[in-house]
């Protein structure tokens, strides 16, 4: 920290120390992600240095608000981790095409894994799901559970897109979950979950 507040070669130094442990950082993130997202190779690597670039950038910025409730590498995480998610988010946004007003429910079987053998049943369940989504979701819910759900845009990428926060998009699909299956257990095609109160 007292390097970071400096001038001349120590913050330098500083600051090329901190970008290398900023770097292994970023790529450990997308390493642990990558399996969800399309992209691999020397585009994974572009985003880590990215990611780890913003991130010192920020610190640098705000190394005079760290109060030392942490440990300062707990706190220059939270910078580099926030970045890797932005920098998927746009990556996803300038490399897939995906309509969120266009919404192909005949894919829900798929999405839900279903078995060849009960593709018809599924196929019912997809229709119950969708009816539900109209009437028993809010406009928001409803446009978050059909990107997720139906589009398989990466979370990362939809929170960018709403320009809300990781945990706001949590929370609206887990409330969407829970209203589509009391929806579905109140019509009669899923049970209810033993001592859950809808």
């Amino acid at each position: 920290m007292r390097d970071l507040s400096s001038t001349g070669a120590a913050y330098e130094q500083a600051c090329a120390r901190l970008h290398g442990d900023l770097l292994r950082i970023a790529r450990r993130e997308l390493a642990r992600r990558r399996f969800r997202y399309d992209f691999d190779g020397p585009e994974v690597d572009d985003l880590a240095h990215q990611a780890a670039a913003d991130a010192l950038l920020a610190i640098t910025k705000k190394a005079g608000v760290f109060r030392g409730e942490s440990r300062f590498t707990t706190w220059a995480y939270k910078f580099v981790v926030l970045e890797v998610s932005a920098k998927i988010g746009r990556h996803f946004w300038r490399t897939q095409r995906v309509e969120l007003d266009g919404e192909d429910w005949d894919r829900l079987p798929d999405r839900l894994g279903a078995d060849p053998v009960d593709v018809s049943e599924a196929r019912a369940l997809a229709a119950a799901v969708r009816s539900a989504a109209d009437e028993a979701l809010t406009r928001h819910q409803r446009r978050v559970f059909v990107s997720l759900v139906l589009d398989a845009v990466p979370l990362d990428a939809l929170v960018l897109e709403l320009g809300g926060s990781r945990n706001a998009v949590y929370k609206t699909m887990f409330d969407a979950r829970c209203r589509l299956r009391d929806h579905l257990v109140a019509q009669g095609y899923v049970d209810a979950i033993p001592g859950r109160r809808s």
